[in-house]
């Protein structure tokens, strides 16, 4: 998992570059901790770079992994949420872009998408065209693909982007208002 306070470029093309670089720097003071502090990105089901479960593959469940984050910038106010496929086939695939989650919740249980998600968080479109969680579904032959959760603290409650929002829009709506970011891998293949 790495973390990192935003550096806040000029397109939404170069914040892309800079979430596929990656980076580990310390964020600002949290509510967690105080002082300074590094926000963390975690899932019960799965270590950083490892395998994610087979039941949040798409067609072996397509539940969403349990994830939990710590460490917040106190001025958080909502959090977005964006998991993509990082493999070169893919194309940055979306996988789920949950928006407007309340700055108190810390954590999405295993299967939250579509049915246990905050009252305030509103699920996009994946790269499916389905709204919520898209799980893997690597083409065969296509390896074993690397997929990037990111959660974003930001300093608004609300993003300022449709429900029909591509990942550029979300991007670009983050830019000048993510406090800091935190990233988990997982990899799966078929």
């Amino acid at each position: 998992m790495r973390c990192t306070d935003m550096i806040v470029p000029a397109t939404a093309c170069a914040l892309t570059a800079a979430l596929l670089a990656g980076c580990a720097c310390a964020t600002g003071p949290t509510d967690d901790a105080k002082g300074p502090g590094d926000m963390r990105l975690t899932s019960t089901q799965f270590a950083d770079g490892a395998t994610l479960p087979a039941a949040s593959a798409k067609t072996q469940g397509n539940r969403s992994p349990a994830l939990s984050w710590e460490g917040r910038p106190r001025e958080t106010m909502s959090y977005v949420l964006v998991c993509v496929d990082l493999a070169p086939i893919a194309h940055e695939w979306v996988h789920w872009m949950v928006v407007d989650i309340p700055p108190g919740m810390t954590q999405l249980p295993a299967g939250a998408s579509g049915g246990a998600m905050p009252d305030a968080a509103r699920e996009l479109l994946n790269g499916f065209g389905e709204r919520g969680w898209g799980g893997p579904q690597p083409p065969p032959g296509s390896g074993t693909h690397t997929y990037r959760f990111t959660v974003y603290a930001l300093d608004v409650a609300k993003l300022d982007v449709d429900d029909e929002a591509v990942l550029d829009d979300v991007l670009a709506a983050i830019e000048g208002h993510a406090l800091a970011t935190c990233v988990l891998e997982g990899t799966y293949g078929r």
